[in-house]
């Protein structure tokens, strides 16, 4: 794998910055999403870069795989929120374009991650 702990993992690295881009996004949710979509989607990036942290801590390869699986499902979640933003006007088209693009290159990094480890 090459990296000394989770925080030289470039995927961790870009998760961490997919938190900060969504928590920028959703800020700008109406009020009354504070306990909804926010707080969902808000958890769902929060899992990314932990469960990555936390399988990388892992005695195991095949433990690091599972939590890289978590980590690739709350991208997914993630994604789907976004979409769920977008469509009830939430968010305009291109930040949740870029958002999303985000994500993918943090899923596809992940699958790649999970199977170097195979």
């Amino acid at each position: 794998m090459g990296a000394r702990n989770y925080r030289d993992l470039v995927v961790w690295q870009k998760a961490m910055d997919f938190v900060v881009t969504v928590y920028g996004l959703s800020a700008a949710f109406p009020a009354a999403e504070q306990f909804g979509l926010t707080s969902q989607l808000r958890r769902s990036v929060v899992s990314v870069p932990s469960n990555i942290a936390e399988g990388e801590g892992r005695e195991s390869p095949g433990d690091f795989r599972r939590f890289l699986s978590i980590a690739h499902g709350s991208i997914r979640e993630a994604k789907t929120q976004l979409i769920i933003a977008k469509r009830l006007h939430y968010l305009e088209v291109e930040p949740v374009g870029r958002a999303l693009d985000q994500a993918a290159e943090i899923g596809r990094m992940i699958r790649g991650l999970s199977k170097s480890l195979s």
